[in-house]
């Protein structure tokens, strides 16, 4: 039986997943998926595929791949996602199918506990204040019991924890093979694991870790690989394009410094200054960050004709010149110790990557890239790709380099790589673009040539969900519009007893309407209002879910950046959703900048071509949050009148979810009263 016609029984009306799954029924949209991407393993090739909420993506990539019989990566943009993939949706899948396959779960280093890590960890001095000494008490308690040491068996460690860095290791001061916690290391347990399995769960950050570095083992897998599939698609180029760049900082060099001082006191006293070395290199970190002036933290600064803009030229190559200076000193005297311990093996090499960074910065900027300076307490340079189509067409085409550096068809050890049979790569998201030819995500991906299907959602947004814009408040551009907004949101909030998320395209805009809502409803105990930052994500999003609940108050959450997407809060705990302005990317980034100008130059209009789309995706995801079933019920305001006073607003209303417009504040008021009945799910809104 082919791929496609097993992928046709099983979601079948008597199919397995119907006799297996208790709320499976046959929706339209998911089979076709799964044909689509049934036929494209059978064919190779790239699929891209956008499947509006409800689709069932997950499942309408997962059963083909599963059947198939070829192995298969995946990957996704989130942490999360995966454990969801590993934890949840895949055993459930084997067990409905009765495939016996082996799967795996991937991470990067910072996700796995380092053994030889954390017994430094409490001589570290950050490891004196109390809440780093907490935690490091229960990860030492829980270390005893792990197999596999992944971080997220503690659900509560924060995410943010400033003793994560301390018990995990990095590229830079992981010490291979002469480390004595080797043959007990979880990281290479990971890789041992996921090269033996059938099915191997990563990340969009591994993936292209690995392109970047080759060091976190999915090189040693691609070559195998008969189908990629890449879920959340759309935040493919961004994360890309972090790590085919290159980065250095102060911060880097800093860390340098304290590392050189403690391994060389502890190790090798006496046989090199090292207090003479850390100081010189420490020195010149710190003259380089003076160089750049007194710019204000978080400012981001171009840099053209080899010169950050605004930045002194004589002082500023001048420091650079220092910093490479310094670090060919710190070389010549790790050379003297290397052969002593493997910790100065490992900081020579770290030593060796900062220099050539350096002087990599001392000199011109690549072609298509684009290069900044990041200004904060530490200084960041930064030269990108404008995209990552280059690279991901260099893959697809194939072959890759494997292990032993054989190309992707290697020898005769079952990988499919071949010219008769290439490898399907397959990639998926909610939201890939506003046009049928899903150029916001194809163009920067190099996936012109793929085949696309766009697969609408299941649900009856006229019905359960509409949109409005207040078209009394100031325009985006006023000072008093955040404000304004934010007295707005408590009318409409307070009304329906919280269960709102307000999504502001700045921090600044984040701040402001925070602290006009939490003011408005401080020591009222009928409203809570939450501002991101002040709990992990996960706890913010199971307080809004719990707004909902008999007896506890409501909930108003305020939140930007990764608030926009993968915050999933279905039911009535989540019936109004705020976004302050329209997402348009911003006009002084030097990367939106390089974008603009590549556009410009080809004879393309960079506002109808690049900004537009890019905030048609954004604001796309951002109404994304409000109905996540069937039964939903609720309403999208956008608190920005250029969505109804401009031209481009039809564009950006076309590519919102197909919503009942709502013209008026007094029809918004009889939808918004609609939502404070006993059950909105009963009720059909009017």
């Amino acid at each position: 039986m082919t791929v496609v016609a097993a992928v046709q029984h099983a979601f079948a009306a008597d199919g397995v997943l119907a006799r297996t799954q208790a709320n499976f029924r046959p929706r339209e949209g998911q089979t076709a998926m799964a044909l689509a991407v049934a036929e494209a393993i059978e064919a190779g090739g790239a699929l891209v595929v956008e499947a509006g909420t409800g689709v069932g993506k997950t499942f309408a990539y997962l059963v083909p791949a599963l059947l198939s019989g070829e192995r298969a990566l995946l990957s996704t943009a989130t942490k999360a996602l995966q454990d969801q993939l590993y934890a949840r949706d895949l055993p459930q899948l084997l067990q409905a199918l009765g495939l016996p396959l082996r799967i795996a779960l991937l991470k990067g280093r910072s996700s796995y506990l380092c053994h030889h890590r954390l017994g430094l960890a409490r001589q570290h001095p950050a490891a004196q204040e109390g809440a780093v000494l907490r935690a490091l008490a229960d990860i030492e308690q829980w270390a005893h019991g792990t197999r596999s040491g992944d971080l997220a068996e503690l659900p509560a460690l924060d995410e943010r924890s400033p003793a994560i860095p301390l018990v995990t290791s990095s590229r830079d001061n992981c010490l291979g093979a002469p480390c004595p916690s080797f043959q007990r290391c979880h990281v290479n347990l990971a890789r041992r694991e996921a090269l033996a399995a059938d099915v191997v769960v990563i990340n969009h950050h591994l993936f292209f870790a690995d392109v970047a570095v080759r060091e976190s083992g999915v090189a040693e897998l691609l070559p195998t690989v008969g189908a990629v599939v890449f879920d959340e698609a759309h935040q493919l180029n961004e994360i890309g394009v972090q790590f085919l760049g290159t980065q250095v900082g102060t911060g880097q060099l800093l860390n340098l410094v304290r590392d050189l001082l403690a391994t060389g006191l502890k190790l090798a006293r006496g046989l090199v200054d090292w207090q003479g070395v850390a100081a010189q290199v420490e020195r010149a970190a710190r003259d380089l960050r003076l160089a750049a002036g007194p710019a204000r933290s978080g400012a981001r600064l171009r840099w053209f004709d080899g010169l950050p803009e605004g930045v002194p030229a004589a002082a500023w190559r001048s420091a650079l010149q220092q910093v490479v200076h310094a670090l060919a000193l710190a070389q010549q005297a790790l050379d003297l110790v290397t052969e002593s311990a493997p910790d100065f093996v490992r900081l020579q090499e770290r030593c060796v990557a900062l220099h050539a960074r350096m002087e990599l910065f001392a000199g011109p900027c690549v072609p298509e890239a684009v290069r900044w300076l990041d200004v904060g307490m530490h200084l960041r340079m930064v030269e990108s790709p404008l995209d990552i189509a280059q690279a991901m067409q260099q893959r697809l085409r194939g072959p890759l380099p494997g292990p032993e550096g054989k190309g992707a068809g290697g020898d005769a050890t079952g990988t499919r790589e071949s010219a008769a049979h290439p490898r399907a790569w397959i990639f998926t998201s909610a939201t890939l673009g506003d046009d049928p030819q899903l150029r916001w995500f194809t163009e920067p991906c190099g996936l012109e040539d793929a085949t696309v299907l766009r697969v609408g959602s299941p649900f009856d947004y006229a019905a359960q969900a509409g949109v409005y814009v207040p078209e009394h408040l100031p325009k985006p551009s006023d000072p008093g519009h955040s404000v304004q907004l934010a007295r707005w949101v408590g009318d409409a909030a307070a009304r329906i007893g919280g269960r709102t998320l307000v999504l502001t395209t700045t921090l600044k805009a984040l701040r402001t309407m925070g602290d006009v809502l939490q003011t408005r409803f401080q020591g009222s105990g009928a409203l809570e209002v939450l501002v991101q930052g002040q709990w992990p994500k996960r706890r913010l999003m199971e307080r809004l879910r719990a707004g909902a609940q008999p007896g506890q108050p409501g909930c108003i959450l305020v939140a930007s950046a990764s608030f926009w997407e993968g915050f999933d809060v279905p039911g009535d705990a989540l019936q109004l959703v705020v976004i302050d302005k329209l997402p348009f990317p911003p006009p002084g980034d030097p990367v939106v900048e390089a974008r603009s100008r590549r556009l410009e130059l080809a004879g393309r209009s960079a506002f109808r071509d690049y900004s537009i789309p890019e905030a048609a995706v954004a604001l796309k995801q951002g109404a994304g949050r409000l109905i996540r079933h069937e039964s939903d019920r609720g309403l999208l305001v956008v608190g920005d009148t250029r969505l109804v006073s401009m031209g481009y607003g039809r564009r950006l209303m076309a590519a919102l979810p197909p919503m009942r417009r709502i013209g008026d504040a007094q029809a918004f008021d009889a939808a918004l009263e609609a939502l404070t009945r006993p059950s909105t799910k009963a009720l059909p809104c009017p």
